[in-house]
């Protein structure tokens, strides 16, 4: 399981305000996901579904951020997890977000179709800011609200006793560290098997990490929990505090240098980077962490 004919009908009912104080991290998840729809429009990578999702931007992304991208933005989804898919997937996401997302696959077939075919009811309930079917569910929640995450997560019938795969991108870093660490020992806490996967930023103490906190100030968007990343150590602290067996952590520059030179040379023809030391730079900025709870085998 994941935590992204007899045809069902969809069922369609009204959305919830959004939340403006959110307003500012809403806005960065838009940015990326534009970055993302570039990256992919001049071939970083395949993804047949992306502009179904996502507008292209007129605007020309840097080639550092396509680069970075390319190695830090996790493409997994419902969609093109094929013969893969878990026994469900679980997206989690702003009920503003989510009502968009769920605007799209109404209307379009390429997105509902999968869906629709998996699923073995007759008839298929979508509100404002909520999906669920056999084999997807997609739901609009705040993830620092945990007794109204667990109930939604337990309408949709989401099994706690299977094997658990549960991913964040950039997420942790816009909750204060208590609230990141309650949801992390609910996660702990929750699943019998299980593998948390965390996508944000590290080593912020220094002057290029403060350059990047004021930028996003500037947008009245505020890293919340930036204390806890400090450094790989205390990305692994975090995780190990609240509860998981193990964790491990490594910087996106590191994981560029393992990638086959195949793939490096691929992706290095593909536009002209100027300035390889922002590229290093930047991603010496983002990390990636795993944690494990239950399994002697995961993550290894």
């Amino acid at each position: 399981m994941a935590t992204s004919l007899r045809r069902p009908s969809f069922t369609g009912c009204s959305s919830s305000p959004p939340d403006a104080d959110d307003e500012g991290v809403r806005g960065t998840c838009e940015d990326a996901s534009l970055c993302k729809r570039f990256a992919v429009s001049i071939g970083y990578w395949q993804d047949p579904y992306i502009p179904h999702l996502v507008r292209l931007s007129k605007e020309r992304k840097a080639p550092e951020i396509n680069r970075g991208n390319h190695q830090g933005a996790p493409r997994d989804s419902f969609w093109k997890r094929g013969y893969l898919l878990p026994s469900k997937y679980f997206e989690i996401d702003f009920p503003m977000i989510v009502t968009r997302k769920l605007h799209s696959i109404k209307l379009k077939p390429l997105l509902s179709k999968p869906i629709l075919d998996l699923h073995s009811e007759d008839t298929l309930q979508m509100d404002g800011h909520t999906l669920d079917s056999t084999r997807y569910a997609i739901i609009g929640a705040d993830l620092r609200d945990i007794p109204e995450l667990e109930e939604k997560l337990k309408k949709c019938n989401m099994n706690t006793q299977l094997p658990t795969l549960l991913v964040a991108e950039c997420v942790l870093v816009y909750m204060t560290p208590e609230q990141s660490a309650n949801l992390l020992k609910w996660a702990a806490n929750s699943f019998e098997t299980a593998m948390f996967i965390n996508y944000e930023q590290v080593n912020m103490d220094d002057r290029f990490g403060q350059i990047m906190i004021e930028n996003l100030r500037r947008r009245q968007c505020d890293l919340a929990g930036v204390e806890t990343c400090k450094s790989l150590e205390s990305q692994k602290e975090r995780l190990l505090s609240s509860g998981w067996e193990s964790a491990s952590a490594v910087d996106m520059m590191e994981l560029y240098s393992k990638l086959p030179r195949a793939e490096v040379s691929r992706i290095e023809s593909l536009e002209f980077l100027d300035e390889m030391e922002l590229l290093e730079q930047l991603m010496q900025h983002y990390c990636l962490c795993w944690a494990t709870k239950g399994g002697s085998n995961l993550g290894r």
